[in-house]
């Protein structure tokens, strides 16, 4: 890999530029990477032009800076005022009521201001939504539940001074998105990988960071606010409960006639006509005592869910100004000796993989004794253990990588880059192994989950490589957002509903069927099945069909590939005639063939 600029930046840069790189920093005598090592004592590094070209953009020297005000996320204190105290080496910010004394050091914790009233509203109703949509299961109402969390978080950003910047709104808009795979998608895996990957975009969003530690540690800030996040809103309960009460009392009484006059006349109407009595009960939530408990407690985790989110918006945390200790710089040839040895063994296993990628199989089956399908059995797993261990080593290598000499650079770049190459060799010969492996034995959702894993691993080799030559400034943003994109379109392109058409495919080209599995899938493989003869069709949809009429669920927690479903069975029916004995009989007939 060869240099994008013609500078050679400093070896005593300061910790947030190097935080700010992503960890990748190289010295003035061209050396190599060193680790990033966050402080809020110290300056950023950076050229007249390109601190003013940020600081135009509101995006200069704020290691917090998706979604941070030009403070530090306390309130009034002007952007000015905050940079000379980090230049200064203030690396500690008020700390607020309760907090502990010790902590990691560089981490700067901010006492947020007392919550207002349109936060505490939204928030509350959150928790009401969550109570009365959330008890069935989960589809649009998980978007409809996250508008007032939102809402909450935005008028406690500004509460705090802070405004939102270009890569907050990635990342919220991002996260909303992940929540759209519930609302489309009937099967339970994609959604929940959806919500995971939408709580991580949302704490991008909340806390801010471009370095490592934010991008990682993030999702702690958010687990951690559901303790601060109730105990703040109830402590600005408290500050303004006399004139609070005063303005809550008509509010309260409005709202308990309107409930009252809701359900007499709407009982009325619903009596009067069935088709309105359907209407209603279509849209009306099913709450009753039974699952009273059940509901308090969805009312309490969305309340709590929603003063977390905005205890974080309007305190952020700055995971980025941790100080982490740099790694000790190795010699040249400590360095660099494993790694030559680890790439010439790579390079001896990717001869051998290019000769049967490019048609050696046969030779390669006769000599080992293997079948088609267990050679690829075989070496898809290891493969993708060889490609994680990869990883690891560019990170610890970078982390101890020569930083002294003027060919310290030229080293690192020349040794990782050959790496980082020779590991997209051995991605392209796992993906080519599991394709002849579902080529054999048929589609799955393991198979096809660590398929789209070993893929995303060698999208993040190919932005390692680019950092490499543009700057690692980028990088850790990069990778969390081409996981959440991966995500979303992992949950978009319908997992199952891709397994069925392979299986359906397959069996027209072959005669040979996974019934059984088949019959597993959820109601987004209904439309691909459906296209199978009978009484085939009716093995496969049988215990779709049955698990659709058991469960009658409201509208707000009905998958679109539900609905869809629902609409084939609908106009072709299961047929009777395919009990358990006849599927059974049939599903080792077409298994076999």
């Amino acid at each position: 890999m060869t240099g994008g600029t013609d500078e050679t930046p400093v070896t005593g840069a300061s910790p947030q530029r190097r935080a700010a790189d992503g960890g990748l920093r190289w010295s003035r005598s061209g050396g190599g990477p060193v680790s990033a090592t966050p402080s809020a004592s110290e300056p950023e590094d950076q050229e007249p032009g390109e601190r003013a070209a940020e600081a135009e953009s509101g995006d200069a020297g704020d290691a917090g800076d998706a979604g941070d005000a030009g403070d530090t996320g306390a309130g009034p204190r002007s952007r000015a005022t905050s940079q000379e105290k980090q230049q200064k080496g203030a690396s500690h910010a008020p700390t607020p009521t309760g907090a502990p004394a010790a902590r990691p050091a560089g981490l700067q914790i901010t006492e947020p201001k007392p919550v207002r009233t349109a936060t505490l509203w939204a928030a509350l109703a959150a928790g009401v939504l969550s109570m009365l949509l959330l008890g069935e299961g989960i589809g649009v109402n998980l978007l409809i539940v996250a508008v007032p969390v939102t809402l909450a978080a935005y008028f406690a950003a500004m509460t705090a001074g802070r405004r939102p910047r270009a890569w907050t709104l990635v990342w919220g808009v991002g996260g909303l998105a992940l929540l759209t795979v519930p609302a489309l998608r009937d099967a339970s895996w994609p959604s929940f990988l959806a919500v995971v990957a939408a709580i991580g975009a949302g704490s991008l969003a909340l806390h801010g960071g471009r370095g490592w530690l934010a991008v990682l540690l993030g999702p702690i800030g958010v687990l951690t606010a559901v303790v601060t996040g109730p105990a703040w809103a109830w402590e600005g309960l408290r500050q303004r409960s006399g004139g609070l009460r005063e303005r809550l009392g008509p509010v309260l009484r409005a709202l308990a006639v309107a409930a009252v006059l809701l359900v007499v006349f709407g009982a009325l109407f619903a009596a009067a006509d069935s088709a309105f009595a359907d209407l209603l009960g279509a849209l009306v939530p099913d709450v009753s005592v039974a699952d009273g408990p059940w509901r308090i407690l969805l009312l309490l985790l969305g309340l709590g869910g929603a003063l977390a989110v905005a205890y974080i918006a309007a305190a952020p945390v700055h995971w980025d100004r941790i100080e982490v200790p740099e790694g000790r710089a190795r010699g040249r040839v400590e360095w660099s000796l494993p790694l030559i040895v680890l790439n010439l063994l790579f390079a001896a296993f990717n001869a051998i993989q290019l000769a049967v990628l490019f048609g050696g199989y046969d030779a390669v089956l006769e000599k080992t004794g293997q079948t088609y399908a267990e050679y690829a059995r075989q070496g898809f797993w290891q493969l993708l253990l060889a490609t994680l261990l990869t990883l690891l080593v560019i990170v610890l290598a970078l982390r101890w990588a020569p930083r002294t000499r003027s060919g310290d650079r030229t080293l690192v770049r020349g040794v990782l880059g050959t790496l980082c190459a020779l590991a997209l060799v051995v991605v392209a010969s796992a993906v080519r192994r599991m394709d002849m492996y579902v080529e054999a034995y048929g589609l799955t959702r393991l198979r096809l989950s660590v398929l789209a894993v070993e893929l995303w691993l060698g999208l993040v080799i190919v932005l390692i490589m680019a950092a490499g030559v543009w700057g690692a400034r980028w990088l850790p943003r990069a990778v969390a957002a081409s996981a959440a994109a991966g995500v979303l379109a992992f949950g978009l392109v319908s997992p199952d509903g891709l397994i069925a058409e392979r299986t359906v495919q397959r069996y027209e080209e072959t005669g040979v069927i996974d019934l059984e599995y088949a019959s597993g899938l959820s109601a987004d493989a209904v439309p691909a099945l459906d296209r199978l003869e009978e009484p085939l069709r009716s093995c496969a949809l049988r215990a779709v069909a049955a698990d659709l009429d058991e469960r009658r669920l409201p509208w707000y927690a009905v998958s679109r590939g539900e609905t869809e479903a629902r609409r084939i069975l609908d106009e072709r029916p299961v047929s009777t005639q395919s009990d358990t004995v006849e599927c059974e009989r049939l599903g080792n007939e077409v298994m076999y063939r």
